[in-house]
């Protein structure tokens, strides 16, 4: 992963980042104000031999006790000078308590002797601390003195009694609170580069291009209004959306530049990429580009381009096959010029349907009177439907939807294609974030930057302008 892979990581995934930082933060606020405060006490010891008259006896007693002074560091955590600790203070401990609270350190290069004890009352670690100070001199005394005699070749000092101090050592607030940000925010970061790494959803042409050799022809932006006018033709001509299918359909003429009819099935890997909503707005979007465009509503198991139209789905394809009527009579024109010939009664057999003769005849038919053909059919990978009928037409577009169809799915509805030699002549990414937003692709290209006519524009402003002015003018008799 590259730089810019990371940041994009972090770009997009701010909010959860922002909250597990907030967290360790909450978490590190709560610790450091409800455990209990500690505090500190320390006392220092002087190890040194007794009778060096000569330079050289002092040299060697010095070596001697710094040798000694870490055996009298270990000694610190014994147990039975724990105890003559606790019957000298009449302390309420046991040992084990005792040892926990009190360590001790060598100075290095020195025969100091420093012992430290943490307490939860300043009193008490100050009064444990000297309590341990003066049990090490009687113990050192104790140890040195050689049988039979009164006076220890080496003995302890206390140099520095036990120190009190009201001011607690934990917890530190400000370290704490400290801690907790840069804790939480690496924390945060790494969950997101973790749930990148582990996500296997298509989120960029990369992706695409991994797992199938068919090339991106289109993009169709993020549009939280899809649900409540999901067909171009509601939306201002300039609309980025409306462009993005212009852009498009476009791109649909240089696939199979020489054909002058052409056939193509919109499919998808799996349900709920958007590949119907796709299918009608390419077709309206050709039918205003002055093509003649029939769309075949031939998801026959969920049908939903006719509804979607606002048309009739009752006659259709299905009872064309069957029969019934003929081609002129089921096809449906659509305000916006476009023929729609939709699903018709739903089948039990549709894929039989699908593979009949009469399909191949009712395509082939189609085909002489229309420019460009386009039918909505079923995802690959549950039903063999449009995998069936791309082997009878020029081709599938296959539309995959940002961040939800995984490179597996895709992978294996290019293989379903493969089959049945029917060829992916293109994908169509749906749902692609804005340009400049989360992922920064620039898929979404006019999203967010509203390039629509001046006119429009300078009327805005200009009302805008009006307004301010009336404001002004109010707020000036208000001030009067």
């Amino acid at each position: 992963m590259t730089l810019r892979d990371y940041l994009r990581i972090i770009r997009s995934a701010w909010l959860s980042i922002t909250l597990v930082t907030l967290l360790c933060v909450a978490a590190s606020a709560a610790y450091t104000f409800t455990v209990a405060p500690q505090y500190e006490s320390s006392a220092r010891l002087f190890v040194s031999t007794q009778g060096s008259d000569t330079t050289g006896d002092a040299y060697t007693g010095s070596l001697y006790s710094q040798q000694r002074v870490a055996s009298y560091a270990d000694l610190i955590q014994s147990r039975e000078l724990a105890g003559d600790v606790i019957d000298d203070l009449g302390l309420d401990l046991a040992p084990p308590d005792l040892l926990g609270r009190v360590s001790a350190t060598v100075v290095p290069d020195t025969v100091n002797l420093e012992i430290t004890v943490v307490d939860g009352d300043p009193q008490d670690a100050q009064r444990i601390a000297q309590g341990y100070a003066e049990a090490m001199v009687a113990l050192v005394r104790e140890l040195e003195t050689p049988p039979g005699q009164t006076v220890a070749p080496i003995k302890a000092t206390i140099v520095d009694p036990a120190d009190f101090d009201d001011a607690p050592i934990s917890p530190q607030p400000v370290r704490n609170i400290a801690l907790g940000l840069v804790l939480g925010a690496l924390l945060g970061v790494g969950i997101a580069i973790l749930r990148d790494l582990l996500d296997s959803t298509v989120k960029s042409s990369d992706d695409i291009a991994g797992a199938t050799d068919a090339p991106l022809i289109g993009a169709i932006g993020y549009d939280s209004t899809v649900r409540n006018d999901p067909l171009i033709t509601t939306l201002p001509s300039h609309a980025p959306r409306v462009e993005a299918f212009r852009v498009l359909r476009t791109n649909l003429q240089f696939i199979d530049l020489d054909k002058t009819s052409k056939v193509f099935v919109g499919t998808s890997a799996v349900p709920g990429e958007g590949k119907t909503t796709t299918m009608v707005n390419l077709a309206l979007a050709l039918a205003q580009g002055g093509e003649r465009t029939l769309l075949i509503e031939c998801d026959l198991r969920r049908p939903k381009a006719a509804a979607a139209l606002g048309l009739d789905s009752g006659i259709g394809v299905t009872t064309v096959l069957l029969g019934r009527v003929t081609l002129e009579d089921a096809v449906q024109r659509h305000e916006a010029g476009l023929d729609v010939l939709a699903g018709g009664a739903i089948p039990p057999n549709p894929a039989e349907l699908i593979q009949s003769a009469a399909m191949k005849d009712l395509l082939a038919e189609v085909r002489e009177r229309y420019d460009v053909v386009l039918i909505d059919a079923p995802p690959l990978l549950p039903v063999t439907d449009a995998a069936l009928l791309s082997a009878q037409a020029d081709g599938a577009l296959v539309v995959v939807r940002h961040g939800k169809t995984t490179v597996e799915q895709l992978n294996g509805a290019v293989r379903r294609l493969e089959q049945v030699d029917a060829a992916a002549l293109g994908v169509v990414f749906n749902m692609t974030p804005k340009a400049g937003g989360a992922y920064g692709y620039g898929y979404g290209y006019g999203y967010g930057y509203g390039y629509g006519p001046e006119e429009g524009r300078r009327a805005d402003r200009s009302s805008k302008n009006d307004d301010d002015g009336d404001d002004s003018g109010r707020r000036g008799k208000r001030s009067r």
